[in-house]
């Protein structure tokens, strides 16, 4: 009987080939199948579909209740099994990366429609990160959905040449080479589409192939496929298309003609399927959801970070999100090298109108980025592991003629390089060993599961590295062009926006970067430096400037959060219509291009169910005192006006409860937060407390808490009224900024409960939310940090140095009830003031021009 009803059931999935789930169980009982078998055989399905659902990884964001048709892939399929064989070859570990893979497509595959629907019009966003395989996933979702039927498939390859001919070269490789048969192109390796051919050789119902078009995001190709496809419009009724548009958040989004075409695309496609694929979703998560356009309505997948991935966080460290505890917020590591700004006008003109005649000089720093750069090249060849190529980016401009000024002062330093080194020049020799000495202890290999490579191991392999070592100008303008297909690669890359987005540099391992840009998702395209290191994950480094750097682990932040965001959402029962990405401000960047932002320029935000917390201050006697004074008159006046005091001299902590709100917006007012903190500002705070006292009823008293060290010298707040004081180090900039520390987290999970009754040591994140809803639904929390002005660092913590402030230093945290009848907003902006920063955006010009 079992048998039997299997075979029923391989019935039931050769049908779903064909229909829909659906419309399949209708034929199962057009066959007179019984009904308790045709029962049977939805619930086993079903049960398919819930395994994909809840998948672990990835999380999505799904609009209403899609028909899981799609339940993984089948014995009988050719295109996805031709993946996993070339994955394998490749060195892919079965566990966990290729069932990763795996579990990420039949996700993306699942919220697809089925491609026998008479119509549909999907839209959907897949997030990933930079350099993290966002290319073999959407390859592998191609594969599968052509092995379910899918018939055109159409990938919109960033806006360069350079990306549409490698994405081209990895597509036809995974997908057309080991399936011959089973492919037609309309575009080659060195050719984007042209048209001309017979609609009827490619869609025509004698042809069963699978259709493949790789075509960069330019008017005028985009153009011409558009009207073709039109033409064919006979053929294309009964032609299920997937759409991929790699790096989606570049040209996708509100420009004037490359948004038009791919809409235009879309509406000859009567079952068609758009998928974003984006390591930076600013721009696209940006777009009025009523509009009639891209906004990824029907799905956001969030893909899973792969395991060994060199991202922001790992790089940068970030700051930490609500509910996470200081310990538990990494540094990062210490591979990023500080450009002093006053080298920046030997590398980059000033103005345009300096670009003309540029010269740039070889600094210090970045004579000492490359000949780091030669040192890690002779010790990869030492190790012999990992990718063959080696490569160093230098990206200070988007302008070509800035490139090509680099081109004879470098070959002439590496010439001179080598000579001195011919003729063992003792000084250049001790230079180098200095250098290689110094960042293998700064980084020691053996934290990355690595060997050191001693100094007299790699010196042999210098000469061999210098004579394979090319300097490549790659831009727009070039004939030359990084080229990894005809053997190992030694190359110095200077370019700039044909190497910042999708485009994968081989074995980068050091980077000079300080390019000045304005927007959040061009900052974090423009890192080519993430990825995977395998084999030499102890030798990358960075070379910028501080503010860069400081860009960078707040945009960790910011993705971090967009990303747990996303996470929590799908928990909800939200919709990618109904749900809004926070993404924190930051006071030199926009989020995104402000043409992209047409729709989002101010944002209503709330503060309900949030925490707030201080961790950039200012370190002169005079804003401490103030700040002192303000909490001091805070917690006096919260002892003659609280309900009830609590002293835990244990702890090292007070509880003043059910404190008027006046108070807390008293000492707001006179309480000054550091103005990097646009998260921090205390106008919209105290608008959104007078708020909700007036509309709600609620945040009219607040718990006042103190938190110290029991361990601290005492820091008196009031007669009888005093703790500890916390020890907070601040992060160790290369270049410290006068007056300036940032001690990155202040708040730990724990001080989120400490006006909570009963045992909360163990509680979650989301336990203590939960448990501040049920006993102080209406009641904020504010607590006081006084922060001892030395504050040494632990010795772990290799990248923190002594606070050494002017005085002592008051933190401040805040922790906001979740509303329970409704909340309050305030107006908040997602833009910045840009005034100050020399700005070199995005060139959309390639976007008209075909040889680009």
């Amino acid at each position: 009987m079992t048998d039997e009803f299997d075979e029923m059931y391989d019935t039931f999935k050769a049908l779903l080939d064909s229909f829909p789930p659906s419309e399949a169980v209708k034929r199962l009982e057009r066959l007179g199948i019984s009904p308790a078998i045709v029962e049977r055989i939805r619930e086993r399905h079903e049960q398919q579909t819930v395994r994909i659902r809840e998948l672990e990884e990835p999380h999505a964001v799904i609009l209403g209740n899609r028909d899981t048709w799609y339940t993984g892939p089948q014995p009988k399929d050719k295109c996805w099994p031709a993946i996993t064989d070339l994955l394998r070859k490749d060195g892919w570990p079965q566990e966990p990366a290729i069932r990763s893979l795996d579990d990420s497509s039949t996700r993306v595959v699942s919220l697809l429609n089925h491609p026998k629907e008479k119509a549909f019009s999907t839209r959907g966003l897949v997030v990933g990160y930079v350099q993290s395989g966002k290319t073999t996933n959407f390859t592998s979702v191609v594969a599968k959905a052509a092995d379910r039927g899918y018939k055109l498939f159409i990938v919109l390859a960033g806006i360069h040449n350079g990306l549409r001919r490698q994405t081209q070269a990895r597509l036809v490789q995974q997908l057309v080479e080991p399936n011959a048969s089973l492919w037609s192109q309309l575009t080659g390796l060195d050719k984007d589409f042209t048209p001309g051919e017979n609609p009827a050789s490619y869609f025509g119902r004698n042809n069963r192939t699978h259709v493949l078009c790789v075509v960069k995001k330019n008017a005028t190709v985009l153009r011409k496929l558009a009207t073709w496809l039109e033409k064919a419009s006979d053929y294309l009724e009964d032609c299920p298309a997937l759409i991929i548009d790699d790096e989606a958040d570049q040209a996708t989004v509100a420009t004037k003609s490359i948004n038009p075409l791919i809409l235009r695309i879309m509406s000859s496609l009567p079952r068609s399927a758009y998928v974003g694929y984006t390591a930076s979703p600013f721009a696209n998560l940006l777009i009025d959801p009523s509009a009639a356009d891209l906004y990824p309505k029907d799905f956001v997948v969030n893909l899973p970070k792969p395991e060994g991935h060199f991202g922001t966080e790992v790089l940068f460290g970030r700051y930490a999100l609500d509910g996470e505890d200081p310990e538990q917020v990494d540094d990062g590591y210490d591979m990023i090298r500080s450009v002093p700004e006053d080298d920046v006008p030997a590398v980059r003109p000033e103005t345009r109108a300096d670009v003309d005649g540029f010269e740039p000089f070889i600094t210090d720093t970045l004579r000492r980025a490359v000949e780091y750069f030669w040192l890690v090249t002779a010790a990869r060849r030492v190790r012999s592991t990992g990718n063959p190529h080696n490569t160093m980016l230098i990206h200070t401009s988007v302008n070509t003629a800035v490139h090509n000024s680099f081109k004879r002062p470098l070959e002439h330093m590496r010439d001179r390089f080598d000579s001195a080194l011919s003729a063992g020049d003792a000084d250049l020799l001790a230079r180098l060993r200095d250098l290689w000495e110094s960042e293998t202890e700064r980084v020691p290999a053996e934290d990355f599961g690595e060997t050191k490579v001693p100094f007299e191991r790699l010196l042999p392999e210098l000469s061999g590295v210098l004579d394979s070592c090319r300097v490549i100008m790659d831009n727009s303008s070039s004939e030359d062009r990084l080229d990894y297909e005809n053997g190992p690669v030694v190359a110095i890359a200077v370019g700039g926006n044909t190497l910042s987005r999708g485009l994968t540099l081989e074995g980068l391992s050091v980077s000079y970067f300080v390019r000045s840009v304005s927007a959040y998702d061009t900052l974090l395209q423009m890192g080519r430096w993430f990825g995977f290191r395998n084999g030499y994950a102890d030798l990358p480094r960075i070379w910028m400037t501080d503010e860069l750097a400081e860009w960078f682990r707040h945009l960790a932040t910011v993705e971090t959060e967009m990303r747990r965001d996303i996470d929590i959402y799908m928990t909800e029962d939200e919709t990618p219509l109904t749900f809004a990405v926070r993404l924190r401000t930051h006071p030199a960047l926009r989020v995104t291009a402000a043409a992209k932002m047409r729709d989002a320029v101010t944002a209503a935000s709330s503060y309900g169910g949030k925490r707030v917390q201080t961790h950039y201050f200012h370190t002169n006697a005079g804003w401490l005192g103030r700040n002192a004074d303000a909490a001091r008159a805070l917690i006096k006046a919260s002892v003659a006006n609280a309900v009830r005091a609590e002293e835990r001299p244990a702890e090292g902590r007070y509880v003043f409860r059910d404190v008027p709100h006046d108070l807390v917006i008293d000492f707001l007012s006179t309480y000054r937060f550091h103005e990097k903190s646009p998260e921090n500002d205390a106008d919209l705070i105290i608008d959104y407390i007078r708020k909700r006292v007036s509309k709600a009823g609620s945040l009219g008293r607040w718990n006042v808490a103190i938190v110290g060290n029991p361990k601290g010298e005492d820091f008196a707040f009031a007669p009888g009224v005093s703790v500890g004081r916390n020890n907070r180090a601040r992060l160790d900039l290369p270049n410290p900024v006068p007056d300036f520390a940032d001690i990155k987290t202040l708040m730990s999970r724990r001080d989120a409960a400490v006006d909570l009754a009963g045992d909360t040591g163990k509680l979650t994140e989301k336990g203590i939310m939960e448990e501040r809803r049920r006993q102080l639904p209406d009641t904020g929390l504010l607590v006081l940090y006084p922060i001892d002005k030395v504050s040494e660092p632990l010795p772990a913590k290799r990248l923190r140095v002594p606070l050494n402030a002017e005085d002592h230093v008051i933190g401040v945290g805040l922790v906001f009830p979740e509303p329970r009848h409704g909340d309050s907003t305030v107006e908040s902006y997602v833009s910045a003031n840009l005034s100050n920063v020399r700005i070199e955006d995005e060139d959309y010009s390639v976007l008209d021009d075909e040889d680009a």
